[in-house]
């Protein structure tokens, strides 16, 4: 069968370079048991991942993938939709090791995802636009974010390598970036998470101001014990730091 076509509407850029592929799969821990990859495309990465001493299963949304990978992988686990759709309790009732070379058009959503059902995801491995990628992985400044905050309360992430346009097809216009991140030990939130979401969203959405000023939406319970905190921006605060903000709002 002829190659898959690459479809703007999906965001689809297949990556060609299948050294960069298997430096990509290698970044799995050497104990995942389950993998799912998203958008294997013309499988690419699914080569490399098939031999390893896993139980792999693919998500693909584009039929035409779909039928070029039951030609070339006739053993392998499709599942033929939205990877955003699927209750993945239901549809994985194990925990999974999560890779891929996202789409670009709904990296965030997919990661916002894996946030949510963290207790079953322990580890994701991605490819991602560069920029995206840098922000996920900032730990303070100004590229982080909402997203950035969110993802590192719960997972050690680690910006991984840069790949160049030209080994994808169709090139996109801008270089990618792969990222990994595992379960950190934080079992659980010593606040509401909620709460923790709201402050974190507020804090973000003003974030030219100090947080003296955005958190005006909350009541600042015993403000002289964060006179440091409120003095500062969102992107100069800690994980931690927005957990000890949150103990002080309501």
């Amino acid at each position: 069968m002829k190659n898959v076509r690459a479809k703007k509407h999906l965001g689809q850029h297949f990556l060609n370079d299948e050294q960069i592929a298997f430096d990509i799969t290698n970044l799995l821990s050497d104990g995942a048991k389950n993998v799912v990859e998203i958008g294997p495309g013309m499988g690419v990465l699914t080569q490399f991942l098939v031999k390893k001493d896993c139980k792999t299963e693919v998500v693909e949304i584009d039929r035409e993938s779909v039928f070029y990978l039951r030609l070339n992988y006739p053993d392998l686990e499709i599942h033929e939709g939205d990877f955003l759709q699927l209750d993945l309790k239901e549809q994985y009732p194990y925990s999974f090791s999560l890779i891929g070379n996202f789409p670009y058009n709904i990296s965030s959503q997919i990661l916002f995802k894996a946030f949510e059902n963290r207790d079953q995801i322990p580890e994701v491995v991605g490819m991602f636009q560069k920029e995206v990628a840098e922000r996920i992985a900032c730990k303070k400044g100004k590229k982080r974010g909402i997203l950035s905050v969110f993802l590192q309360t719960f997972y050690d992430v680690e910006y991984c390598f840069t790949v160049d346009e030209h080994v994808f097809n169709p090139p996109p216009k801008v270089k990618s970036g792969v990222i990994k991140l595992v379960r950190n030990s934080r079992k659980e939130l010593t606040v509401d998470e909620k709460k923790f979401k709201r402050v974190v969203k507020a804090g973000y959405n003003q974030r030219r101001k100090t947080l003296k000023n955005a958190m005006k939406p909350f009541e600042i319970i015993n403000g002289n014990e964060i006179v440091d905190l409120l003095a500062l921006r969102a992107e100069q605060l800690s994980v931690d730091d927005f957990i000890k903000l949150t103990n002080h709002v309501r």
